[in-house]
C-alpha cells in the first residue's frame, strides 16, 4: 500500500526570542516530529546532537533542554513551509505550499543570518520567502538521516563556520 498525500499543518510554534541572530529553517516538521510537537524529532535526525557538539554542550533530551540550548547561542528555530501537502516525511513530495511568516517574524527580532537546513528547505525559502524578506539564506548540509554521505564531523565543520 503506497502512502496517499495528506494536506497537513504546522502546529508548532518557532522558537526565538529578542535576543536570537541566526534563525535556522528547516522544510516542514518529519511525522516523528509532529508526533512530538517539536522540531527534529526524528531520532536519527543530528540536528541536535550537532548543535550539542557545535557550542561543546550535552545533547538536550526534553523540548525545554532543546529551547535553552537554541536561545542560550541566539539562535532561532523554524520551518520554511505553514502548510502543504505531503506524503509522510518525504520533503520531495512537498505540494501546494502555504509558507510560514518568516518576514512577520524578522521584522519582531534581531536576526539578521538565516541558515536553511538542507537543498529543499534552501530551495523552498527562495521560492517562498526571499521574495518578501529579501534576505538571502545560506544553505547548509542537512541533518536529516536521508543525508548519510555528510558525517557527524563534516557537518559540524560546515555548520560552524557559519553559526560560531
Amino acid at each position: 500500500m503506497t502512502e496517499a498525500y495528506q494536506t497537513v499543518t504546522h502546529t508548532f510554534d518557532p522558537v526565538w526570542d529578542t535576543q536570537s541572530e541566526i534563525l535556522i529553517l528547516g522544510t516542514f516538521p518529519s511525522v516523528k516530529s509532529r508526533e512530538n510537537n517539536f522540531y527534529y524529532g526524528h531520532p536519527q535526525n543530528r540536528f541536535w546532537k550537532l548543535l550539542a557538539l557545535i557550542y561543546e554542550e550535552a545533547v538536550p533530551d526534553t523540548v525545554d533542554q532543546k529551547k535553552q540550548l537554541v536561545l542560550k547561542h541566539r539562535l532561532a528555530v523554524w520551518d520554511v513551509i505553514g502548510q502543504c501537502d505531503i506524503i509522510g516525511s518525504s520533503d520531495s513530495s512537498i505540494r501546494n505550499v502555504i509558507p510560514c511568516d518568516v518576514a512577520g517574524l524578522l521584522s519582531r527580532s534581531n536576526i539578521h543570518t538565516v541558515i536553511a537546513n538542507g537543498t529543499k528547505a534552501y530551495e523552498l525559502y527562495r521560492k517562498h520567502q526571499l521574495p518578501v524578506t529579501g534576505l538571502e539564506a545560506v544553505k547548509l548540509p542537512s541533518t536529516s538521516p536521508a543525508n548519510a554521505a555528510w558525517s557527524l564531523e563534516r557537518l559540524k565543520d560546515a555548520w560552524s563556520a557559519v553559526l560560531l
